[in-house]
């Protein structure tokens, strides 16, 4: 699934991002770091994947989208 980050704290590696469709889903340090990445910056895409449903939604995996 494809998302826009649109928050990071690199001192815990977690943040948010944005689905297109506005919906904000959270990420921790251990989704941050399963992607390999080492920084992110709000606006850049992102893949994600996800677990949970509505409020519980979480992303588990953020690496950098590429095309």
């Amino acid at each position: 699934m494809q998302a826009t980050a649109y928050t990071y704290d690199p001192e815990t590696r977690s943040g948010q991002v944005l689905l297109d469709d506005g919906t904000p889903v959270p990420f921790d340090g251990k989704a941050f770091e399963a992607g390999g990445l080492r920084m992110l910056r709000p606006g850049q895409r992102v893949r994600i994947e996800t677990e949970g449903a509505g409020e519980d939604l979480r992303a588990t995996l953020v690496t950098l989208q590429t095309f």
